[in-house]
């Protein structure tokens, strides 16, 4: 009889290998740091992570927040967060705004997310008078590290789009690509995943990912091979895609998977996390500037891999206009 490893019994995460995000994070401190506007970093999840990728090299966090918590906070951990900039906030709503306005008066490269819920923070991006919108649909991407999967796989879109229409799959796509080509992925694959590898007109989102594959034939999507319907097993298995007979640059080798909804996505990046053992970062696209959007239950070494994610797509915004203005 099998006996059921409790979850306190499992591997830590921090005692695992996580070659894929060493690998990123080694890029990225090669590059100049990241200037980022940390939103209310008023918990030690939060302040640590930021004060830890500075450390590394990562980021040059200007912290935004109460004065007072975030005193408290640094004195919890053992911190001096002196040598970093402060930029005083009453709350986490004044927080949220502040920090969007130093990028906006161009004094940060990015935003990070502290302990605000993400709406706060969100609603301050997506606001009409922010600076920070452009013509593209703001998008999330987990990038997430799978035992056992050679490269990094991208999930899109798992936190922000909820039931997204064709032309915002569209910039959700897109918007994965210039992350993966950031990330110096040589060759992106993109599978448009549903429940089936067949146009099916009683599923919809078959016919959105037959649409989207035209699209990139038309070069209204650039900079990668697409294909769809895909379901999952074929998307990332040969031998499953071998056994339904489908010839595709894509099948069996995926590298960026496009869900249906926010429902499909966020329940396969989370059985990914809790069934498989990955680590996923989290990064926001689609403003002028990445956002770092971690979680209160993320680890250390994806909290650190969200901030190297954000200063590798920054570096690559830097050297080409990726996107256009509003």
């Amino acid at each position: 009889m099998m006996v059921p490893t409790l979850a306190s019994e499992r591997p830590s995460v921090e005692t695992r290998r996580h070659d894929k995000y060493d690998r990123l994070i080694a890029t990225a401190k090669a590059l100049p740091k990241l200037r980022v506007a940390v939103a209310h970093p008023c918990d030690e999840a939060s302040l640590g992570a930021a004060l830890e990728a500075a450390a590394l090299g990562l980021i040059e966090p200007i912290l935004v927040g109460p004065p007072g918590k975030i005193g408290a906070v640094a004195a919890a951990l053992g911190a001096d967060p002196s040598a970093h900039r402060r930029v005083d906030a009453i709350h986490s709503h004044d927080a949220a705004a502040r920090a969007v306005a130093l990028v906006r008066a161009g004094e940060a490269e990015a935003l990070m997310k502290g302990s605000l819920h993400t709406d706060e923070l969100m609603a301050a991006v997506v606001r009409p008078d922010s600076g920070l919108r452009t013509a593209r649909r703001i998008s999330h991407c987990f990038v997430m590290d799978v035992p056992g999967h050679a490269t990094p796989l991208i999930v899109t879109d798992a936190a922000i789009n909820i039931a997204p229409t064709l032309a915002e799959k569209r910039d959700i796509t897109q918007n994965a690509i210039d992350l993966a080509h950031a990330l110096g992925v040589e060759r992106v694959r993109v599978a448009i995943v549903s429940a089936v590898e067949t146009v099916n007109p009683k599923v919809p989102s078959t016919l959105d990912a037959a649409a989207l594959c035209k699209m990139a034939d038309r070069d209204q999507i650039t900079g990668a091979l697409l294909d769809g319907p895909l379901a999952l097993d074929n998307a990332i298995d040969f031998g499953a895609a071998r056994i339904k007979k489908i010839r595709s640059p894509v099948a069996g080798q995926a590298n960026i998977l496009v869900v249906p909804n926010l429902e499909a996505g966020n329940m396969l990046a989370k059985s990914l996390t809790f069934l498989a053992g990955a680590d996923a970062a989290r990064i926001v696209l689609g403003a002028r500037v990445p956002i770092i959007l971690t979680s209160r239950a993320d680890s250390r070494v994806t909290r650190l891999a969200s901030c190297a994610v954000a200063a590798l797509f920054a570096a690559a915004q830097r050297t080409a206009r990726l996107l256009p203005e509003v």
